[in-house]
C-alpha cells in the first residue's frame, strides 16, 4: 500500500470516527434543549452526556484537522480558500458552545441559555460542516485568477446542498436518539428509554431517504462520482443490512427490562452501517479530494513529512486510547445523576 493511500486512510478513520461522536454531541445538545423541561429525565439525561465528553470530541476535531494539514497540505490549503466563509462560521459557532460549555454549568441562572446556544449550534454546525462534501464533488468550484474559488450562487441555489444538509441533520438526530436510549438503559431509566427509542424509530428512515436524494440531487458535473458509486453495490448492500439489523433490534423483546428494544445492538449496528456506506463513498471519490484537479497523489506531503506524522499519530494514539475507553467505561456506568433526580 503507497504512502498516500495509508495517510488517506487514517484521515477518513478520523473523520469516520469524529462525524460519528460528534454526531451524537450535537445532536445530543439539540435534544437537552428539547426535553428541557419534559416530564422524564431525557433532558437531563442529555445534559448529563454533554458534561463530560464535548471536550473529548473537540479533541478529536484537533486530530483531524492536523492529519489533514499534515498529510494533505494542498487539498487543506484548497478547502480553506474556497471555503473560508463556512469554516469561519463553523470555527466562530464551535467557540460559542464550548464557552457556554465551560461556564454556564458554574453559572446556574445560565443554564437555560446554554441548554438554547447547545440546541441551536447543534443544527447548525453539523449542517455547515456536511457542506464540504458537495464542494469536494467539484461542482461548485471554479480557478479564477489561478486561484480557486467557490461559486455561491451556483451552490445555493443547487438542491444538492439542501439535500446534504438535511441527510446531516437527520443523521445527528437518529444517532445521538439511539446513543441516548442506551445510554438511558443503561442508566436505568426505562421511561427516558422510551422517550429516546420513539425518536429514533421515527427519525431512521428518512436518514436513508436524505442519503439517496443527496446523491441523486447533483448536477451533471458530478456524474463521475455516481458512475464509481455504481461499482460499490455490494458495500452499500452490507450497509443496508445493517441498518435493517439496527432497526429491527429496537422492536426485539427484552425481557430482562420489561420492554421492547436491544438499544445497544442498535447502536454498534448502525455505526456499522456509516462506517461501510463512509467507506464506500470515500472510494467511489478517490483518487480525487477536490474533483478534478486535486487528487490525493498530487495533494499528499513529503514522504518525510508523512512518516514523521505517522510516528506522532501512533504515539498519541497509543497513549490516548486507554485513557479514553477507560472515561468511557466508566461515565456510561456512572448512576449517581440517577439518584441525585430520584428517578
Amino acid at each position: 500500500m503507497s504512502e498516500e493511500s495509508v495517510a488517506i486512510l487514517i484521515l477518513w478513520a478520523l473523520v469516520f470516527a469524529y462525524s460519528i461522536l460528534g454526531s451524537i454531541d450535537f445532536g445530543t445538545g439539540f435534544w437537552g434543549m428539547v426535553y428541557a423541561e419534559h416530564k422524564t429525565m431525557a433532558g437531563k439525561l442529555a445534559n448529563r452526556y454533554l458534561s463530560p465528553t464535548w471536550e473529548v470530541t473537540n479533541t478529536l476535531l484537533v486530530f483531524v484537522v492536523v492529519a489533514f494539514i499534515g498529510f494533505f497540505p494542498k487539498a487543506a490549503y484548497t478547502l480553506a480558500t474556497v471555503m473560508f466563509v463556512p469554516v469561519t462560521l463553523i470555527l466562530f459557532l464551535v467557540a460559542i458552545r464550548s464557552t457556554f460549555m465551560v461556564f454556564s454549568y458554574s453559572l446556574a441562572g445560565y443554564e437555560r441559555l446554554l441548554r438554547i446556544v447547545s440546541g441551536i449550534t447543534g443544527l447548525l454546525i453539523p449542517a455547515l460542516l456536511i457542506t464540504v462534501l458537495p464542494v469536494t464533488e467539484g461542482a461548485f468550484v471554479s480557478t479564477q485568477g489561478g486561484k480557486e474559488v467557490l461559486l455561491y450562487s451556483k451552490l445555493f441555489s443547487s438542491p444538492a446542498l439542501y439535500a446534504y444538509m438535511l441527510f446531516g441533520l437527520t443523521s445527528e438526530l437518529f444517532l445521538s436518539a439511539l446513543f441516548l436510549a442506551d445510554f438511558a438503559r443503561e442508566q436505568g431509566s426505562e421511561e427516558t428509554y422510551r422517550v429516546y427509542r420513539r425518536n429514533a424509530i421515527f427519525i431512521g428512515p428518512f436518514t436513508l431517504v436524505t442519503a439517496v436524494v443527496a446523491l441523486v440531487s447533483t448536477g451533471p458535473e458530478t456524474r463521475w462520482l455516481l458512475q464509481n458509486l455504481a461499482g460499490e453495490i455490494p458495500w452499500f448492500a452490507l450497509s443496508l443490512g445493517l441498518f435493517v439489523l439496527g432497526y429491527a433490534s429496537l422492536w426485539w423483546n427484552n425481557r430482562a427490562h420489561g420492554s421492547l428494544g436491544w438499544p445497544r445492538i442498535a447502536v454498534l449496528a448502525i455505526i456499522g452501517q456509516y462506517a461501510f456506506a463512509s467507506y464506500a463513498y470515500g472510494k467511489a471519490h478517490l483518487p480525487y479530494i477536490v474533483h478534478p484537479d486535486l487528487t490525493v497523489k498530487t495533494a499528499f506531503t513529503t514522504e518525510a513529512t508523512f512518516y514523521s506524522l505517522l510516528i506522532l499519530y501512533a504515539v498519541g494514539i497509543a497513549i490516548l486510547l486507554p485513557g479514553f475507553i477507560f472515561f468511557w467505561n466508566l461515565f456510561l456506568k456512572d448512576r449517581s445523576f440517577i439518584r441525585d433526580g430520584k428517578e
